[in-house]
C-alpha cells in the first residue's frame, strides 16, 4: 500500500482523489491548514477535512458518494404540517458561532466530535468571508435546530446539524432545500450516506459521477445573494 501523503502548510497541493484509500473509504492526505484557501481549494476537488483531536487533519473523497438534490428532499406529512404551523421561526445566518457550536456539543449519544476548536474557527472565518451558511430554527426564541455548511457556485456542501427538539434538523434541511432550489443549485454535498439521509432523500452515487456533477456546477454561478442573513427561509417548498 502507498503511504498516505502527508501536506505541509504551504502551498494548496493535493493529489489525486483516485489515489484515496478504500480501506478506510476515501482517505486521502494528512496534515496542512484549515486556512480558506486550503478548505476552498479542498471542496473545488471533492475534498473535505474530517479528523478528532488530537489526529492531525485527515482529508477524505470517499466513493461513493452521498448527494441530495434540492427539489427531491423528501417531506413527511408529519413534517409538512409542523412547517406550515406556527411552531418554529426560521433563519438563515443569524447565529452561525452558535449553531457549529451545537453541531460539536458532546452528549451521551455523541461522546466525541470532529468539530474540533480548530474546525470552528476555520468554518467561522470562511461564514465571515460570505462562504459558509447556517439555517436556524427557533421556538420560542430558542434556537433548537440547525445545521451549517459551505457554498460554492451552485453547490451546497453540507457539514453537520443538530436538533434540541424533536424534526429540528429535519426542517432545517428541508427549508434549505428548498431555498437552494429557488436559487437555482445543483445539489447538496451529504458526504457519506446515512440512514437519517437516506430517509430525506438523499442517494449514493460513484465518485466519479460526483466529480461530474460538482466540476461544472462549482464554476456557475447561483441566485443567491452573498448576504444570506436578510433571506427567511420558506416553509416549504414554492407552489
Amino acid at each position: 500500500m502507498e503511504p498516505i501523503p502527508w501536506l505541509t502548510d504551504r502551498g494548496l497541493w493535493f493529489p489525486p482523489v483516485e489515489q484515496a484509500l478504500d480501506d478506510p473509504n476515501g482517505l486521502l492526505a494528512v496534515g496542512g491548514d484549515l486556512s480558506p484557501e486550503r478548505l476552498i481549494s479542498a471542496y473545488h476537488r471533492g475534498i473535505f477535512p474530517w479528523y478528532e483531536d488530537p489526529q492531525p487533519v485527515l482529508w477524505w473523497s470517499p466513493d461513493p458518494r452521498c448527494i441530495l438534490f434540492p427539489d427531491q428532499v423528501h417531506i413527511p406529512r408529519r413534517l409538512a404540517r409542523k412547517l406550515r404551523s406556527d411552531t418554529f421561526e426560521l433563519s438563515f445566518d443569524r447565529a452561525f458561532p452558535e449553531v457549529i457550536a451545537a453541531c460539536g456539543t458532546l452528549s451521551s449519544r455523541r461522546p466525541g466530535t470532529w468539530i474540533t476548536a480548530d474546525m470552528r474557527n476555520a468554518y467561522t472565518v470562511l461564514h465571515e468571508l460570505g462562504q459558509a451558511h447556517s439555517v436556524e430554527v427557533w421556538q420560542d426564541r430558542q434556537l433548537v435546530g440547525g445545521l451549517y455548511g459551505v457554498a460554492i457556485g451552485r453547490v451546497f456542501f453540507g457539514e453537520s446539524m443538530f436538533s434540541r427538539t424533536a424534526d429540528a434538523s429535519k426542517i432545517a434541511l428541508i427549508s434549505l432545500g428548498a431555498q437552494l432550489q429557488r436559487w437555482g443549485f445543483a445539489f447538496i454535498d451529504c458526504q457519506v450516506s446515512n440512514p437519517h439521509m437516506a430517509r430525506m432523500g438523499a442517494l449514493e452515487v460513484s465518485r466519479a459521477d460526483f466529480l461530474d456533477l460538482l466540476r461544472p456546477a462549482i464554476g456557475q454561478s447561483s441566485a443567491a445573494p452573498p448576504d444570506w442573513r436578510p433571506v427567511t427561509p420558506p416553509r416549504g417548498y414554492a407552489e
